[in-house]
């Protein structure tokens, strides 16, 4: 079973922190990086989807960056 997750943080050294932390257990990069203007707050937004291969089922209930 894969399972997916999309990163999401502002454009500073926390973003590229969240996605090696997600590296280092086990998610694999899927797709290119997105980066956007947030007019709401006024700061650029970066984005990363990652995927993982896990051995237990699927639950909606699950907290993905757990597995």
């Amino acid at each position: 079973m894969k399972i997916y997750r999309f990163l999401t943080e502002d454009d500073t050294s926390a973003f590229c922190h969240k996605v090696s932390l997600a590296l280092s257990k086990g998610w694999e990069l899927h797709g290119d990086p997105t980066y956007a203007f947030d007019q709401a707050n006024g700061v650029m937004r970066c984005g990363q989807a990652v995927t993982k291969e896990i051995d237990t089922p699927y639950s909606p209930e699950m907290k993905l960056g757990e597995q």
